[in-house]
């Protein structure tokens, strides 16, 4: 019941209420983004979501055009804090994940929840290992289980099997324990940037 009918409800009502704040915070942001590089201000960031099915994922544009994609050992996405694809804005963004809130309109749209496992690009998914693909159950969210428990720091296959126990474990308790978890993990910048940053290479993808 909470799966299938009420927490699509609270996504659409949370979604609403934060509209008029992501109005302001683009009218703050967006002239900040692009003076810096002249660069468009949203990256339309192609994600996998449930089923599989592919979609475009928003995000305030925090990395400099047309850069590179760089990728861990084990294939997950680069996101180091020294990562010099970032702009100066971008880096503060990432701090505060403020370039997130954009996927509040897909979380309006639908192909988002406000909390669920975190989105994959579609070649992180052909790295699935065992029950991992099971993560593509339910709708990816802007915050979840690992995001708020540990966000880029943890091993990626760790977050993978953090994000496998949410769609096992599913409740309305479960995600307002998450809810709260991610404002306190935000706000003292805890878990942002990987750790293993010599593992890092380059690949010739855009990535933001």
């Amino acid at each position: 019941m909470y799966v299938h009918f009420f927490k699509r409800g609270l996504d659409l009502v949370i979604s609403i209420l934060v509209m008029p704040f992501l109005l302001l915070l683009t009218a703050i942001l967006a002239p900040i983004i692009y003076f810096e590089d002249k660069g468009p201000v949203f990256y339309n960031a192609p994600r996998v979501g449930k089923n599989g099915k592919e979609f475009i994922m928003y995000k305030f544009r925090s990395m400099k055009v047309n850069a590179p994609d760089l990728t861990m050992a084990d294939g997950s996405t680069y996101n180091g804090a020294d990562d010099p694809r970032m702009t100066k804005i971008g880096a503060f963004m990432r701090r505060t994940s403020l370039d997130e809130f954009p996927q509040f309109l897909n979380v309006l749209i639908g192909n988002m929840s406000v909390i669920g496992p975190r989105p994959d690009l579609k070649r992180e998914t052909e790295l699935y290992e065992d029950d991992e693909g099971e993560k593509l159950l339910v709708k990816p969210g802007i915050t979840g289980y690992a995001a708020a428990y540990g966000r880029n720091s943890l091993p990626w296959h760790d977050r993978l099997k953090m994000d496998v126990h949410y769609v096992h474990n599913i409740s309305f308790a479960f995600d307002v324990k998450i809810f709260f978890k991610t404002i306190a993990t935000v706000f003292k910048q805890e878990g942002v940037y990987v750790e293993q940053e010599e593992n890092a290479d380059p690949e010739k993808n855009q990535s933001s």
